[in-house]
């Protein structure tokens, strides 16, 4: 299967049915997983500080969508994934993974129940083709189909304190299965637009209430413009991969190729929790189950003072300046007012409070380990 998604060599990056509507809006653009996504539409700040205080709108069609259909749908999810997914309520979305033989994370995925023998799976962008790949692979011996309906959807995210009252207020947008304000955290609900079915979920992120909207490609302008118009009272802004990234970061939200990879097994990055251990198969499920190296690096969450901020790649060092891990995403926060990161460290330099320091560009910067995450919405 070729992946779409993904360019290779001199091929375009591909363009989301709003890309018209991000270049009316000045912003800039970047090759995201193989996608031309908007960074930034005005400043990057402004943009993160409208979604901790208000609201914005985000593009993020160039998410992969999948569904997973038949009798069997249940059994192979639980089969496919490291979660439990035969058990999720219908209309309940879970977080889980789709593990290689290794245990090492092929993606990190949200997985929807729309009725009892029908699922939506959400992978990342830059994974479409091996996230459909191993899951076609893994249907064999099930009654389901597996179907990549990518191409299908455009998917827009508002996120804030005002998002509810965003999307409620949207002309055009209603019949809700369920109203906004009773629906939970990590559960959707079916709605309408003018005629086209949309899929409201309450999910995000950004650390902040926040609603994704799916929708028909072709419908996506109308429902963005109607978005848009409803939030302007209320301080919505659209925002761009740049604040997103920030955003995820005080959250303490892994992104692909950062915190997780073919290389990291779920426990290492923190995400034990998710893995169904006790499910009595499931690719993966040897590797786990086998002991873990002792001086496997762990993922960490690392505050320091002043201005620079540790990055990508940089190096984290101990007390006597020995190399114990490194930094796989970080950013001076714009919430906190100071500089975050995320880091692999050694295990006997991951407990809250351990003193280590990293190395941005030849200076040493006392950094100390924190709980995550590091930003907690208050309500």
């Amino acid at each position: 299967m070729t992946d779409p998604a993904v360019s290779h060599g001199s091929a375009l990056p591909r363009e989301t049915p709003l890309a018209a509507r991000h270049r009316a809006l000045g912003a800039s653009f970047t090759d995201f997983g193989g996608w031309s996504m908007p960074v930034r539409y005005t400043s990057d700040l402004a943009e993160h500080h409208a979604v901790r205080r208000a609201a914005g709108i985000f593009d993020i069609s160039h998410m992969a969508e999948l569904t997973v259909e038949g009798p069997g749908a249940g059994a192979f999810l639980d089969h496919a994934l490291a979660g439990r997914l035969s058990t999720l309520p219908v209309g309940k979305a879970k977080y889980s993974l789709l593990l290689a033989e290794s245990g090492g994370i092929i993606d990190d995925l949200i997985v929807y129940r729309l009725a009892d023998e029908r699922f939506f799976v959400v992978a990342n962008a830059g994974n479409r083709t091996p996230v459909a790949d191993a899951l076609v692979a893994r249907a064999a011996g099930f009654d389901v189909d597996v179907v990549d309906a990518t191409d299908d959807w455009a998917l827009i995210a508002v996120q804030g304190p005002a998002a509810r009252e965003i999307v409620e207020r949207t002309a055009g947008l209603g019949g809700f299965g369920r109203p906004l304000a009773d629906l939970p955290y990590y559960a959707a609900t079916d709605a309408d637009f003018h005629g086209a079915a949309v899929l409201v979920a309450r999910t995000g992120y950004t650390g902040e209430d926040g609603f994704e909207l799916y929708i028909a490609a072709d419908r996506a302008e109308e429902l963005w413009d109607a978005l848009t118009e409803a939030g302007e009272p209320s301080g919505l802004v659209p925002a761009g991969l740049a604040a997103r990234d920030t955003l995820r970061l005080e959250a303490g939200m892994p992104l692909y190729g950062h915190e997780l990879s073919l290389d990291i097994l779920p426990v290492q990055a923190g995400l034990g929790r998710v893995v169904a251990i006790d499910k009595a198969s499931f690719v993966g499920k040897g590797a786990l189950e086998s002991v873990v190296a002792a001086d496997a690096p762990v993922l960490v969450g690392l505050t320091s003072e002043g201005r620079r901020a540790g990055r990508a790649g940089y190096a984290v060092l101990d007390a006597d300046g020995a190399t114990v891990g490194e930094v796989t995403s970080g950013a001076l926060s714009p919430t906190l007012g100071h500089p975050i990161a995320l880091a692999f460290v050694s295990p006997a330099h991951a407990a809250v409070g351990t003193e280590l320091a990293l190395d941005v560009r030849g200076t040493r910067i006392p950094a100390t380990v924190t709980e995550l995450p590091f930003y907690r919405r208050t309500k």
